[in-house]
């Protein structure tokens, strides 16, 4: 299990199958969509980011999901423990949307009536440029304009295959700990960023997946020591023979983990969650502030997810036998089901 992947390669080879199933900590693959053998119906594109401070936060996706498109904002405010948000689908993408190739290049943009969303990779910086309008409520509108440093650092990419399909594919890359700055209105309310103390995600990922899915995914970032430290965790989501996502960051380096067991009570998300692994590397609990229930029930696609918002405290282990004390780290937790 966990295997490394160390050469720069095509991802997909002429039978549209994954090359070399594994893990990297850079963007080792070389995505072409053109390669992909399977049906357009099944390719799944999407570009995710969570901007985060101590008492709000934002999430910002642009998604082309095959038959339908997805552009969502949210609003989440941790000390009122509220949320906002607004989407909007498209139908019938089927990559029109031209998401790029690369996590390093490569633009995302979006506009239609009331939504303009301009993802833009720069050379020194991500800016994340958003406008929504009738945010909420009716001539409340949202603005945004944010810079997320660029850093050699070390990220979590993955390619892992599905064992019912061989042409269905996982491909996902996450940047954690990226610093960030500039500011959000609603309805002239500023939330502003500091690149000291806030920290963005970015989940990038493409693939073509099989009907019906659900996984789960955890991600934080913030500072531990006067350093900058995240995580990302998950499972549930292919066939995780050859590498699994799970992943600490600390001072822009990777620390490889092996399972992470994720329970909870699906009865009531806002109890504590425990988070676990299998060689005592990873122990933390979350205490929830928000739990962002996302349920769709269009016949054909259906979703039902709780994205949890909350406060991360236990330890980590570092690949060196470095133990880690975590205290009131802000992050998420997330369990999904997914037909389309």
């Amino acid at each position: 299990m966990n295997h490394l992947i160390k050469n720069k390669q095509p991802l997909l080879d002429k039978f549209g199958h994954l090359s070399e199933p594994g893990y990297s900590t850079k963007e080792i693959f070389e995505y072409n969509p053109e390669m992909i053998s399977a049906s357009k119906w099944r390719i799944k594109e999407w570009d995710y980011y969570a901007v985060l401070s101590e008492d709000y936060g934002f999430s910002f996706t642009v998604a082309d999901l095959g038959y339908i498109g997805l552009i969502s904002a949210n609003f989440f405010d941790f000390k009122e423990k509220n949320q906002i948000n607004k989407s909007k689908m498209v139908l019938f993408p089927f990559g029109k949307l031209h998401l790029p190739k690369s996590i390093h290049e490569g633009d995302v943009v979006f506009k239609q009536k009331g939504f303009s969303f301009r993802f833009l990779n720069q050379e020194n910086e991500r800016r994340l440029m958003v406008e929504v309008n009738n945010f909420g409520k009716r001539n409340v509108n949202l603005r945004a304009d944010l810079k997320l440093e660029k850093k050699d650092d070390d990220h979590m990419t993955i390619a892992t295959p599905w064992q019912e399909n061989e042409k269905a594919f996982y491909y996902n890359q996450k940047i954690n700990c990226i610093p960030v700055s500039g500011d959000v209105y609603i309805n002239g309310e500023l939330f502003t960023f500091n690149q000291e103390k806030d920290f963005a995600v970015l989940d990038w990922g493409r693939g073509v997946w099989t009907y019906k899915n659900t996984w789960y995914w955890g991600s934080a970032s913030g500072l531990v020591n006067n350093k900058r430290f995240g995580f990302n965790i998950g499972y549930g989501f292919g066939d995780t023979s050859k590498a699994s996502e799970n992943m600490i960051f600390y001072d822009g380096k990777a620390h490889k983990l092996d399972l992470i067991r994720f329970e909870f009570n699906p009865n009531n998300y806002l109890e504590k969650w425990y988070f676990t692994s299998n060689d005592q590397r990873f122990e933390l609990e979350m205490t929830p502030l928000i739990d962002r229930l996302d349920k769709t029930n269009l016949l054909v696609i259906k979703n039902k997810g709780h994205q949890v918002f909350g406060l991360f405290n236990g330890y980590v282990v570092l690949d060196d036998g470095t133990k880690l004390e975590i205290e009131n780290l802000l992050g998420f937790a997330e369990a999904i089901t997914n037909h389309y």
